[in-house]
């Protein structure tokens, strides 16, 4: 359940892709079917007056991120949900995401969460046999319209479960809460995020020293050099919208935690993003980031960090009137890039809470 896929099911369950979208194999001539179904549906949408806004609603987005919960999908729809949300006039705050995942069940472990792949999704009844369990417990507004021309609840209606082992039953789920959990806190005052269908029970809460880097390269070569020991919690900071610019992947340092033998007992915080192939307690989206002086930038070498990934919390173990303290001793840093477009970009991006919109002031 990488950040492609995820999109490609959450076109689906928001509205805007035909079924099997998301989950029909590349290689499968399916694909081509779908692709001049599309075509079909765009001519019979203009017929019948359809527009994107009338399908991308408050209730739609309020689906996708069900689905998104309930499928485990990567960290990064927590970026581009809102961000669609924003071209369509629709505020989408993370406080939301969280009420949905304390509600939604998690019924799929698809990698890197489990032992289960698109292709067997696709086999058991794709996205909307998921939506269909979700609707059990409606826990889905039916009435929203989609590119089919039809609602919800009726593209749903006669989808069935093919694999339980695959998609879980809205009875039996792999977890109560949705795959995804939104943390707050004084390093994160706004949001961070973690895929917590990834996260091994022994890491969902943890405490550990802090350990410091101004960038994804110079904690890499720390992982790989053997710096870093059990226990740790790696912080990456100055890699958020602004700070990168445009918020790196942090995919190389929880390839290389993994790869160290360190994936189940340290984690990793930064206000950089991450790939849907990331797993452990790797919290992203820190906001705000370093880059504009949010409280991530104040961590020092050493601070400890608790982690409660249950009750939605990341916080320094450090007193308010110190963290006070370190704030009037802050500085900004220069600019990475100081002319050209990702110049512009640094000075017109919002923080990664809000999707890292651009906006002109």
């Amino acid at each position: 359940m990488y950040t492609a896929n995820s999109m490609n099911c959450l076109t689906e369950a928001i509205g805007m892709g035909l079924r099997g979208n998301g989950t029909v194999p590349a290689v499968y001539s399916e694909r081509l079917r779908i692709a001049k179904m599309a075509g079909y549906a765009v001519m019979d949408m203009l017929k019948k007056n359809i527009r994107p806004r009338d399908i991308l609603t408050k209730e739609a987005f309020m689906n996708a991120l069900t689905v998104d919960m309930a499928l485990g999908c990567s960290t990064n729809t927590m970026l581009h949900l809102p961000a669609i949300a924003h071209e369509a006039g629709i505020d989408l705050n993370m406080e939301i995401a969280n009420e949905v995942s304390d509600r939604t069940p998690n019924l799929c472990h698809l990698a890197p969460a489990g032992h289960t792949y698109m292709e067997d999704l696709n086999e058991a009844g794709g996205v909307y046999a998921v939506m269909n369990e979700l609707s059990k417990k409606n826990l889905l507004n039916l009435d929203c319209m989609t590119v089919t021309g039809h609602t919800v609840g009726e593209n749903i209606a006669n989808v069935k479960n093919l694999n339980n082992e695959v998609i879980r039953s809205i009875e039996d789920p792999f977890m109560q809460e949705g795959g995804i959990a939104v943390l707050k806190g004084n390093i994160a005052p706004d949001t961070g995020v973690v895929k917590r269908s990834a996260v091994v029970p022994e890491m969902m809460v943890h405490e550990g020293p802090a350990r410091v880097f101004d960038c994804e390269e110079d904690a890499i070569e720390a992982i790989y050099g053997g710096k870093i020991k059990e226990g740790d919690v790696v912080v990456i900071r100055y890699e958020g919208p602004k700070g990168g610019p445009g918020m790196r992947e942090m995919l190389n340092p929880t390839s290389a935690i993994a790869g160290m033998g360190l994936g189940s007992t340290v984690a990793l915080i930064t206000d950089g993003r991450f790939s849907g192939a990331s797993r452990g307690a790797s919290i992203g989206h820190v906001s705000p980031e370093a880059a504009v002086g949010g409280p991530i930038a104040l961590i020092e070498e050493g601070d400890i960090i608790k982690i409660d990934i249950p009750n939605n919390s990341l916080n320094v173990d450090v007193p308010d009137e110190v963290l006070a303290e370190r704030r009037k001793n802050w500085k900004p840093r220069e600019p990475r890039v100081k002319d050209g477009y990702l110049a512009r970009y640094a000075k017109m991006v919002t923080s990664g809470n809000r999707g890292a919109v651009l906006e002109i002031n």
